[in-house]
């Protein structure tokens, strides 16, 4: 399962409609979006990754033997989980591992994918018997592939720059109230930038955030954006970015 991402411009409003909970946003923020879709080409390749992902994956399940089916669906556009989850259904599925590209947990990022296989299975009627895999950050073999894209970003430097790259780990924000939860978020994402960052043998390295909502409270900050202009104050100059929350590519 991975978040969704609309397929053109026309698409947005309806996208961001169903991220706010079917409260339509004003006609500015979506063109703001849309505008922000512009800029990276009108779409980004979450939708193609994630079935690319889930087509290798079926393969490799199946020549390790056993009868594996591999089923892609999005949280917050097509196809939508509770799209995906009927034709498991017709196709005599009788138990599923749901798992959420999204290695850190929070109860409102990946709890919106368990209770979007909850209500489908209401829908359904109960048809499958469903472990959900809800943490996974601490996975070794992630944490190895992020440390291994670090150290592309950083050949991507002059060799003399090199050892003068801040690395600036983020991760989707979400409301600061989160934190009077318990909620383990912030601390997982954390624990994974500290764990690439020592895998990698990184010197300086931070932490920011992106992607805040504008729903009248505090989100979670610094904003990568306003933290980018801390750093030039700083007299940083080379800084590598690192986006650690979503496994493939997104806005």
């Amino acid at each position: 399962m991975a978040y969704g991402t609309p397929e053109t411009p026309d698409e947005v409003e309806a996208y961001f409609t169903h991220i706010r909970g079917g409260r339509k946003p004003s006609a500015e923020a979506v063109e703001h979006l849309q505008e922000r879709y512009r800029l990276v080409g009108g779409k980004t390749p979450l939708l193609e990754i994630t079935n690319e992902v889930a087509a290798k994956l079926q393969r490799t399940l199946r020549e390790r033997g056993g009868n594996f089916n591999v089923y892609a669906g999005m949280k917050h556009w097509h196809p939508f989980i509770g799209e995906v989850m009927p034709q498991m259904a017709a196709d005599g599925v009788k138990r599923v591992v749901a798992f959420a590209l999204a290695p850190h947990c929070s109860r409102i990022s990946v709890g919106g994918y368990r209770k979007a296989v909850e209500e489908a299975q209401e829908a359904l009627g109960q048809p499958f018997d469903i472990p959900f895999i809800k943490c996974w950050h601490h996975n070794e073999n992630w944490r190895d592939l992020i440390a291994n894209l670090v150290r592309e970003g950083l050949l991507q430097f002059p060799e003399e720059a090199r050892s003068d790259v801040t690395v600036v780990f983020s991760a989707h924000s979400l409301p600061e109230r989160i934190r009077t939860w318990d909620d383990p978020y912030e601390r997982q994402l954390l624990e994974s930038s500290a764990a690439v960052a020592e895998r990698v043998g990184l010197a300086d390295w931070r932490f920011a955030w992106q992607s805040a909502g504008n729903t009248g409270e505090p989100w979670l900050g610094p904003d990568i954006l306003d933290y980018l202009d801390e750093l030039h104050t700083e007299g940083i100059r080379n800084v590598l970015s690192v986006p650690l929350g979503f496994v493939s590519d997104h806005l």
